[in-house]
C-alpha cells in the first residue's frame, strides 16, 4: 500500500466504471473505490477475486442441521422419550417427519446468524469503529477512486482527468 494516494472524484457511476476500466488498462493498481451505493460489475472491472462467503454459508447451514439432529435425538429419544398421540418415541427415523420443521429452522438460524458475524469480522466492522471513507460526499452523491502514487503523479492525474473525474486530490494515507 502506498503512503501517498491520488483520489479521483466522480459524480456518475457509468463514468466511474469507464474510468476503472481505463485505469486498469493503463496497468495502475486501484487501492479502493468508495461508492454511495453498490455499483453492479465494479468488482469484476477492478479485478477482485470472487467471494467465498457462499461456501461458509453452506457450512454454517450444515452445522445447524447437525446440531438440530443431535439435539432432537438426545432430547426426544435418549433423554426424555414421550408417547405423544400414540407415536413411537424409541426411534429417531420413525419420528423424522415431525422433526423436519425444527431441522429447517435451525439450519436457517445458524446460517443467518453466523453469516452476519462472519461478515462483520471479515469486513473489520467493530463496534464504535471510525468510518474509513475519505470524504463525506461518498455517502451522498460522489464516487472516489484511490490509486497509490509511486512517483507518477502528473501522468496519473492527467489520466484521471481524461476519464471524466470532476476533482483530483493527492493526499497522504
Amino acid at each position: 500500500m502506498a503512503s501517498k494516494v491520488i483520489q479521483a472524484y466522480y459524480n456518475d457511476d457509468d463514468v466511474l466504471m469507464h474510468a476503472v476500466k481505463e485505469v486498469k488498462a493503463a496497468k495502475h493498481h486501484i487501492e479502493e473505490v468508495y461508492c454511495p451505493f453498490p455499483v453492479h460489475g465494479l468488482d469484476k472491472a477492478m479485478g477482485l477475486a470472487p467471494t467465498r462467503i457462499a461456501i461458509t454459508s453452506f457450512m454454517y447451514g450444515c452445522l445447524g442441521l447437525t446440531v438440530a439432529i443431535v439435539m432432537m435425538n438426545y432430547i426426544m429419544i435418549s433423554d426424555w422419550p414421550q408417547d405423544i398421540g400414540g407415536k413411537p418415541s424409541f426411534s429417531y427415523i420413525e419420528n423424522m417427519p415431525a422433526f423436519v420443521p425444527i431441522m429447517f429452522e435451525l439450519t436457517v438460524f445458524f446460517a443467518a446468524h453466523l453469516m452476519v458475524i462472519t461478515f462483520y469480522l471479515r469486513s473489520r466492522l467493530w463496534p464504535f469503529k471510525k468510518a474509513e471513507n475519505p470524504d463525506v460526499r461518498t455517502t451522498d452523491d460522489h464516487f472516489v477512486m484511490e490509486i497509490g502514487v509511486h512517483g507518477n503523479e502528473k501522468e496519473l492525474e492527467e489520466l484521471l482527468l481524461n476519464t471524466g473525474a470532476v476533482e483530483v486530490n493527492i493526499s497522504d494515507k
